[in-house]
């Protein structure tokens, strides 16, 4: 008679990567995704963005496209060109809500746009989608 050990050991969460330039907007979004059962990790600029997924691997990105050093929109084309990275779905999340910047980011290959301000519990309602469906395109504004 075989035994079968079975793992005790949970899967670990996914690993949320929330980049923005203003630290309390960081701070609001990665303490939500901690309280909602996410890991979070934050970046400040596109660079430190880079950096951190390459080392990382997040489950998703959460991207502000207005930031210094690097902006959102070459960050995602950079994590889009890189085939370490390619494959993580990126929601931007910005102030930008003029249907030519959301589509730049789109172009960027963003795989979600989503305007500022959003309820923390829109963000995870998106965050829960695109994880769950399979990342497709969604062009969602929040209130």
């Amino acid at each position: 008679m075989a035994l079968h050990a079975r793992s005790n050991v949970a899967p670990k969460p996914p690993l949320v990567l929330v980049v923005d330039d203003y630290e309390d907007t960081r701070e609001l979004y990665a303490e939500y995704l901690d309280f909602s059962g996410y890991r979070a990790q934050t970046a400040a600029d596109g660079r430190e963005a880079v950096r951190r997924a390459l080392r990382g691997n997040p489950s998703v990105i959460v991207m502000d496209l207005a930031m210094p050093i690097l902006d959102g929109w070459e960050a995602t084309r950079i994590l889009r060109a890189d085939p370490r990275t390619k494959h993580i779905p990126i929601v931007v999340l910005t102030g930008h809500a003029e249907p030519t910047q959301r589509q730049r980011a789109r172009d960027c290959g963003a795989t979600a746009v989503l305007t500022k301000p959003l309820a923390p519990r829109e963000l995870v309602a998106v965050l829960q989608q695109v994880l769950g469906g399979g990342g497709a395109k969604n062009d969602v504004m929040g209130a």
